[in-house]
């Protein structure tokens, strides 16, 4: 056959191979470069335009669209959205896919936008919605507004083009993919649900390379659009990122996803470096599984329309660090007060049921140490009773977490956490079976026997008994004795979970109202009275005259409160090596 020949015949097979490899798409031979930016304005329905994203590794390819419209308003007042039918037969069968959300999208050269929304799931032909490129420059300007140099980027001009008509599908954003790195699946299962109450959606795939340390330290990666990159929540041992899509650099100025991340507004999270591993295609909703790398910047905003985040080093994290006897997790979160606590937990849940530790079935102890500016220090410990009693109050030590690292002040968060878990030789759970008293009437002066009945886990009897002497000034009060830990005795007199601002005169007297907490551990004896408790700040004084009270509560009433409770006239620490839920009482009468 002559060359002429072959020379037509191969000009006449190349489009029906390219069409049969499914590589429709992939003829743009580069990306554009420093492209213009197409405003809504110039778009027409029919368009041909390419998305890059990375499929597989670290370089974006292309893949191709066709605009069917513009939807007006789609995301709120002002806040359009492209539509635009994925014509490209890779693309097709799997839908628009969580991680490839900031993909920018190119008509003839020019960026218009960044691939954002999922349209529908199960539709016989792919849509896909993008984020207009106004919109993202827009979260660049709102960057620039609130740096210190004020430099703002203009954004494109208002737009008029045609819109698609009614539209009754479901849309919603492509959710960035969280993976969690450093974590068994038994503990992403019991961190699952609390994780996506803050809107965090993880998946069971993907993970964290070592290089996951301060960007100062290494020559930084330098992004392009249509990479993979992250922003992270936690790095270290534990690692929490999502993964999306670069959409456009300028400088050392990114955008990226094309929605928000979280929607938490200015932010400081670490920007990092991502490899897609593969993409799991699913008629539902298809996902990229990535392992996320080394710091290189700091996410700045994260807006509807996009996050926007700087090359260089990354943020001011809070470091944390869990000890056990055969093992140490080191890792630092972002200092957001409902994200703080909820990661903390999650290393500490790691550290119990990742652990090959015989002794923490039994039970352990968990000693938390806060350091704060200037050296103050908040120590505090609690008992659980094995990997299971520490699942179950999940919940509660998430808000214990909050309460100790939040600081209602000063915009200050604390300098690093530090945990030690200590496992037990035996269970601690212990529960209180009776209470009784060597009288129920007892005279001023004399001495009156507590006796506390309990049983241990395995239900064998322990009996603490306690000499209470009585006081003249308890005489013609209504008096009841208590037995509880010291977390039901601080609520029981008038003590609070969290403290409002106008309850708080600074960060000192905030560290001071923790530590004057009672011990959670083991049990109290109280001797209480029913009284009504004014509170000046964190300071309350009982029995506070009429007067008083109403002038003071006139002056500032966000200030001062005023509420009954138990005011505790004498109490008693027992069995601090045991866990004691519950609460038991009897009444006593006080003579002359």
């Amino acid at each position: 056959m002559t060359t002429p020949r072959l020379n037509r015949l191969f000009a006449l097979c190349l489009p029906a191979f390219l069409l049969v490899a499914g590589f429709t798409g992939l003829v743009h031979a580069s990306q554009p470069q420093s492209p213009e930016m197409m405003p809504l304005a110039d778009l027409r329905p029919g368009m041909s335009g390419e998305v890059w994203t990375v499929f597989r590794g670290t370089e974006p390819e292309p893949f191709s669209v066709e605009v069917t419209g513009v939807i007006e308003n789609a995301l709120g007042p002002g806040k359009s959205m492209i539509l635009c039918e994925l014509t490209d037969d890779r693309v097709q069968h799997m839908g628009a896919v969580a991680g490839m959300s900031g993909s920018p999208l190119y008509i003839g050269g020019r960026l218009a936008g960044a691939l954002s929304y999922q349209v529908q799931q199960f539709e016989t032909v792919r849509f896909a919605g993008f984020t207009p490129v106004e919109d993202l420059l827009e979260v660049r300007q709102i960057a620039a507004r609130d740096s210190a140099t004020g430099e703002a980027t203009p954004v494109l001009p208002a737009h008029q083009t045609e819109t698609v008509g009614s539209w009754n599908s479901d849309l919603q954003p492509l959710n960035p993919v969280f993976a969690l790195g450093g974590i068994s699946p038994q503990v992403r299962a019991l961190v699952a649900l609390p994780l996506e109450e803050l809107g965090i959606q993880t998946t069971l795939l993907g993970g964290a390379t070592t290089e996951t340390g301060s960007s100062g330290t290494r020559e930084l990666a330098r992004l392009q659009p249509g990479q993979a990159v992250a922003a992270a929540l936690a790095v270290g041992d534990i690692t929490l990122a999502g993964t999306g899509t670069v959409s456009q650099v300028d400088g050392e100025r990114v955008l990226a996803f094309g929605h928000p991340l979280l929607g938490l507004g200015e932010v400081e999270m670490p920007m990092m470096t991502a490899e897609v591993v593969t993409i799991l295609p699913s008629n539902m909703s298809s996902v990229k599984v990535s392992n996320t790398g080394q710091v290189i910047g700091t996410v700045r905003q994260d807006r509807l329309s996009a996050i926007y985040g700087e090359m260089g080093d990354g943020p001011d994290m809070l470091p944390i660090s869990i000890r056990t006897p055969s093992d140490q997790l080191e890792f630092s979160t972002v200092r957001h007060t409902r994200i703080t606590p909820m990661i903390a937990a999650i290393g500490l849940s790691q550290a119990v049921m990742g652990s090959n530790e015989a002794g923490m079935a039994e039970g352990f102890r968990l000693s938390t140490t806060v350091n704060f500016t200037d050296g103050e220090l908040l120590e505090v410990e609690n008992l659980y009773a094995g990997p299971k009693s520490f699942a179950n109050s999940m919940s509660g030590l998430t808000a214990d977490l909050s309460t100790w690292l939040q600081n209602p002040v000063e915009e200050a968060f604390p300098q690093s956490v530090e945990f030690t878990i200590t496992p037990l030789d035996e269970n601690p759970l212990t529960s209180i079976d009776n209470l009784s008293l060597s009288h129920r009437s007892v005279a001023a002066g004399e001495e009156l026997k507590v006796t506390v009945q309990l049983r241990d886990f395995q239900s064998s009897p322990l009996i603490e008994e306690v000499l209470v002497p009585i006081s003249a000034e308890w005489v013609g009060r209504k008096v009841e004795v208590i037995v509880t830990n010291g977390r039901n005795l601080d609520l029981l007199a008038g003590g609070q979970r969290t403290y409002p601002v106008s309850q708080i005169r600074d960060l000192d007297a905030y560290i001071d109202v923790l530590r004057r907490q009672r011990s959670p551990d083991g049990f109290y004896v109280a001797v209480v009275t029913q009284t009504e408790f004014f509170s000046d700040q964190t300071t309350s004084t009982a029995e506070l005259p009429g007067s008083l009270a109403r002038t003071a509560q006139t002056s500032d009433e966000a200030r001062f409160l005023q509420r009954k409770a138990r005011e505790v006239l004498w109490e008693k620490h027992l069995m601090p090596d045991r866990l004691v839920p519950g609460a038991i009482g009897q009444s006593l009468v006080i003579t002359p």
